[in-house]
């Protein structure tokens, strides 16, 4: 991966965008589309589109990556000026216990800091219970409500304050990997698909909402009415210790993109992909999924009469927590692969099992 991806890629991570307020993510995501694509819009939704128009125009392509992170939004404001706040998506409380806190502020960004009752004054009987989100606050260093109440309201969200680093073998940490790398994915996808333009009608959207209700992969299938989508998003990695192979499968770190199989999945197209990455010479694992996959692709298939819907994952260890860790050999593979299968879509693709 080159040096203007890894930049991209790091400016992305790095900017909030809770679900419900992807915009200034969403904004990075467009600039940088803009490029390559032939057409760079975003919807009422908060779903972001590049479009590349193949060169006979069918199928339709869609290829999804949530850009929306986990975060927190403000619920009251007591009269000290510490700030109490429900979850936005799913949270392990014990991963907030005191985290620094970027809030999306009245004229900034604030940065505040969780607290919770020391370990000190707590009855020795509560010393081992986890902690839970209503006993936890933010502090912004205000010292009264009105004080507060000039940097912050009600409704106020933020996100971990956890900034982006590199690790050894091409490994990135960073909080927003879930689902950030699936939008940058998909982008990377289609820079490649520019670069040598398919038959098919692609468009790579970063979805909105996707941790909270999936909003973002309705209104965008729906609005672009593809026959052939891939959800990129990240799976469990189950190289660390204490992971349940036997439960999660066998996803590594640098063992490539994790295709999953499953009814919300269309065998068709799982079985392109497997064929594409085996003749490529693209390392991948599978993934079972028998019900529903968790990720965007549980709404694009059933969109309008169907859609032929495959998930690509890109393996992440520590998910939902501001260390999410992913190997980017993982996203390029996953990326070539993509790009790889779209060039082998004409109008008479079978999309329908016999």
């Amino acid at each position: 991966m080159n040096d203007h991806a890894i930049t991209f890629l790091k400016t992305l991570l790095s900017t909030p965008g809770p679900s419900g307020d992807e915009a200034a993510a969403a904004k990075v995501w467009r600039d940088e589309a803009r490029a390559f694509a032939d057409e760079v819009r975003a919807d009422v939704r908060g779903n972001s589109y590049a479009v590349l128009n193949g060169a006979d125009g069918a199928p339709r392509v869609l290829l999804a990556g949530h850009i929306d992170e986990i975060g927190l939004m403000v619920t009251h404001i007591d009269g000290e000026g510490f700030l109490w706040f429900a979850p936005v998506g799913g949270w392990d409380a014990q991963v907030l216990v005191g985290q620094r806190i970027r809030l999306l502020g009245k004229q900034g960004e604030v940065i505040g800091v969780i607290g919770k009752k020391a370990i000190h004054l707590m009855k020795p009987s509560d010393r081992d219970n986890a902690s839970k989100i209503e006993d936890l606050w933010i502090d912004i260093g205000a010292a009264s409500k009105d004080e507060a109440l000039q940097r912050v309201r009600v409704g106020t969200v933020g996100v971990i304050d956890a900034p982006v680093y590199e690790f050894p073998h091409g490994r990135i940490v960073s909080r927003s990997v879930d689902n950030r790398i699936g939008a940058f994915t998909v982008l990377e996808a289609l820079r490649l698909l520019s670069n040598e333009r398919p038959a098919a009608t692609v468009a790579a959207v970063a979805t909105a909402q996707e941790e909270t209700s999936f909003a973002g992969a309705y209104t965008s299938a729906f609005s672009f009415d593809p026959q052939v989508a891939i959800a990129v998003d990240v799976t469990h990695a189950t190289d660390h210790p204490e992971a349940n192979k036997r439960r999660s499968g066998d996803v590594t770190l640098g063992g490539g993109p994790a295709l999953s199989r499953g009814a919300a999945n269309s065998p068709l197209v799982f079985d392109a992909l497997i064929e594409i990455a085996e003749r490529e010479k693209i390392p991948f694992s599978v993934e079972a999924n028998p019900r529903a996959t968790g990720t965007d692709a549980d709404a694009i298939h059933l969109t309008r009469g169907g859609v032929a819907t495959a998930v690509i994952s890109i393996p992440n260890r520590y998910m939902h927590s501001p260390n999410e860790m992913i190997q980017l050999s993982d996203v390029e593979n996953a990326a070539r692969l993509i790009a790889a299968f779209v060039r082998t879509l004409t109008a008479e693709t079978k999309l329908v099992a016999e």
